[in-house]
């Protein structure tokens, strides 16, 4: 029996662990897209993206679950048909390039917190997602859920004391005049690009009991994804504009604070958002090998299986691909990687999945018609049948 937690915020836990990343938790991406609009062009734009990524999780479990696709593959094939090819080669692409990135940020860290080897680092992430993805389903919804504690733990006290520090620069900051000229742009621009997520954490929608189950844990995925970047987000108004400069936005407000061990916390909650972002993205490869090979062979990948899976994955991610240029190669295509995925994703889920939905609904509807209707007469049967 599927619980409350695992039908309804599991989902919205799952897409902030993927789209989360590195950029996100160190604030760069916020400086990138919300920040050139100004404070509350930057809220505007993030309530836009939100509302972007809860309108498509919708669709997309709903979806999922109106098909039976508890992977990736499963759910492009049903929808697209033949161009899930296209899908799949954008995909794996991706996949290489965020992992690669995500080697590199925890070797940085590594590096910057304890004066340790780069490859210290990126072999530590490494280890760490090759383990929870070995054991499949149950191994990486729990960690996504201890996980999603640590990181909403660390950027509510990330608030409170930067309003202890320096609430007066906050409110100074949201009350300076400033343009709020491109803020829809900048919504939607990172709302698509990381609105992958969505259809990456089909695993975890198999306790989802009913389509009206898909509705809500769609809905609540946007704001369950964006709250933290909101917080973060605000304490960042403190020091606009320079913040918006800045390599690591996270480094620079933490040396503001001047406080090492919260310091030393947030760069773990980091390198545990980086933990559950590498996680999400191979462990839906090994379920949409599972799939395949349970088709082929009639039994579900052994964890062994799976570990050598995730080990190939990752030591030609983090270790070759930037090595052979790859990594560059892809970063310099990523804007056409967003693309591809706008145009074999999000727009056929939000209109050809919609609308399949919609005649699936009124079918729905039809049978639920002709079955009250046979019970009425057999209810007028029994009426006559009835000796009074």
């Amino acid at each position: 029996m599927s619980s409350w937690f695992q039908r309804f915020l599991l989902p919205g836990f799952a897409f902030k662990a993927v789209v989360i990343g590195g950029g996100y938790a160190t604030g760069r991406e916020l400086a990138e897209f919300f920040m050139p609009s100004g404070p509350w062009g930057g809220v505007a734009a993030m309530a836009l993206a939100t509302l972007i990524w809860s309108a498509v999780c919708v669709a997309t479990f709903a979806f999922a679950r109106l098909v039976g696709a508890r992977d990736y593959l499963s759910f492009v094939r049903a929808l697209l048909g033949p161009g899930w090819v296209v899908f799949e080669i954008a995909y794996v692409l991706f996949v290489v390039l965020i992992l690669a990135v995500f080697g590199a940020a925890a070797g940085a860290i590594g590096e910057a917190m304890f004066g340790l080897p780069k490859l210290v680092g990126t072999l530590t992430l490494m280890a760490g997602i090759a383990l929870f993805a070995t054991f499949g389903n149950t191994s990486v919804e729990r960690l996504f859920k201890y996980v999603s504690f640590l990181l909403y733990a660390v950027y509510a006290i990330f608030v409170v004391l930067a309003i202890t520090r320096f609430g007066d620069r906050i409110l100074a900051g949201f009350s300076v005049p400033a343009s709020a000229d491109g803020w829809a742009l900048g919504g939607v621009t990172y709302a698509s690009y990381n609105i992958i997520g969505a259809v990456v954490i089909l695993p975890v929608l198999r306790h989802l009991t009913s389509t009206r189950d898909a509705v809500i844990a769609g809905a609540i995925a946007g704001p369950l994804a964006m709250v933290p970047a909101l917080l973060f987000f605000v304490c960042m108004v403190a020091y606009y504009p320079e913040v918006a400069n800045e390599t690591l936005p996270s480094d620079f407000l933490l040396q503001k604070l001047n406080l090492p061990v919260f310091h030393l916390l947030f760069q773990f909650m980091i390198f545990a958002a980086l933990l559950e972002s590498g996680t999400g993205a191979v462990h839906a490869i090994n379920e949409r090998i599972d799939k395949a090979w349970r088709v082929r062979h009639g039994v579900e990948l052994s964890a062994a299986s799976r570990l050598a899976i995730a080990l190939v994955l990752l030591v030609g991610c983090m270790l070759l691909a930037d090595r052979f240029g790859l990594v560059g190669l892809i970063a310099k295509g990523y804007r056409a990687l967003a693309a591809i995925f706008l145009a074999v994703y999000v727009l056929p889920v939000m209109t050809l999945g919609v609308a399949r939905l919609w005649r699936s609904r009124g079918i729905e509807g039809k049978r639920l018609h002709h079955g009250e209707h046979g019970g009425h007469g057999g209810h007028g049967e029994k009426a006559v049948k009835s000796p009074l």
